[in-house]
């Protein structure tokens, strides 16, 4: 599990604005579209955009720092010890919310009541006042293993939380996305696990978010640099516009130029606490290349001269 400080490489106490200078620079860089002949280029924008969804959210980039989570949003171990079960060999044991108790010599699970008796001093099953262990007595049967899964959701699924299918040994399931979905993102299907003398385990989903070929993620909203004719740039009028859910129209102004940022609200991720993101939409003027009549034009347009550089002092 990478860094996503070294991922992006930013510092550890790097501002966000920083950290978002860094994100939008590399994830240009490796996107799949200009990387097509390039597969490690695709796997590093992977994971170039889940290590900034872990450092543009507050919380989770703090939870990180304390070492509560790892890089890849998922819960560190206590303890040096990962939840859940494994089989036990001679003298072994199980792991339970991270502890791990040792059982019998014969891989045996631990009698319950010798825990607790060590523990709060309870007395034994049966005897007056037994105390907490004496509810113990009997081993509780274990459940079945935990299974685990990976889900590659598309870009526009996961922001408009389209229902996925999973299919899963006992058949087909449809996955209901929960709202904030993102890289890392861990579902629990209970009772979807290995079958056990007390009941089936657990599937866990882990999600992967894929990436798109021209939407970028940015924490809840999703970045769109936008082609549009010389002519829609200086006459303006309504341009179609791609969103995760479907085209809406778009109103440019007269004279919008390269860079000019405009915003449809409620077009990107749904939030965890409600509402959706808004999509950015970057206007990107499209000069045609060996057009005689334009190159004319521009000769001879005396509207053409002065320096638009002139505010940079060069």
């Amino acid at each position: 599990m990478a860094d996503p400080y070294q991922t992006l490489g930013v510092a550890k106490g790097a501002a966000e604005a920083e950290i978002k200078k860094a994100y939008r620079k590399l994830a240009k860089e490796l996107h799949p579209d200009r990387n097509k002949d390039n597969p490690k280029a695709s796997e590093r924008f992977s994971q170039v955009t889940n290590a900034y969804d872990l450092l543009s959210d507050k919380d989770k980039r703090a939870r990180f720092d304390r070492g509560e989570i790892d890089g890849d949003g998922n819960p560190a171990a206590p303890f040096g010890f990962g939840g859940g079960s494994r089989p036990g060999g001679p003298g072994g044991g199980f792991r339970s919310q991270g502890f791990e108790f040792g059982g019998g010599p014969n891989g045996e699970a631990p009698d319950m009541n010798d825990i607790f008796e060590g523990l709060f001093g309870g007395g034994r099953g049966g005897a007056p006042g037994g105390g907490f262990a004496s509810g113990f007595s009997r081993r509780s049967a274990a459940k079945g293993a935990n299974i685990s899964y990976s889900l590659r959701v598309p870009f526009a699924d996961a922001a408009s939380l389209a229902p996925q299918r999973v299919q899963l040994p006992d058949g087909a399931l449809d996955l209901k996305l929960p709202a904030g979905v993102e890289t890392g993102t861990q579902m629990r299907l209970a009772g979807k696990g290995e079958a056990g003398p007390g009941g089936a385990g657990d599937a866990i989903v882990t999600i992967e978010v894929q990436p798109h070929r021209f939407f970028l993620r940015e924490g809840d909203d999703i970045r769109l640099d936008l082609p549009i004719s010389l002519t829609e740039a200086v006459a303006g009028g309504q341009v179609k516009v791609p969103t995760v859910d479907k085209p809406v129209m778009l109103t440019l102004a007269k004279g919008s130029s390269s860079g000019k940022v405009l915003r449809l609200k409620g077009k990107g991720f749904h939030k965890k606490g409600g509402g959706r993101g808004d999509q950015l939409v970057t206007v990107m003027v499209q000069v045609p290349a060996g057009d005689a009549a334009l190159e004319q034009f521009v000769a001879d347009w005396p509207g053409g001269a002065g320096n638009p550089r002139a505010s940079l002092g060069v």
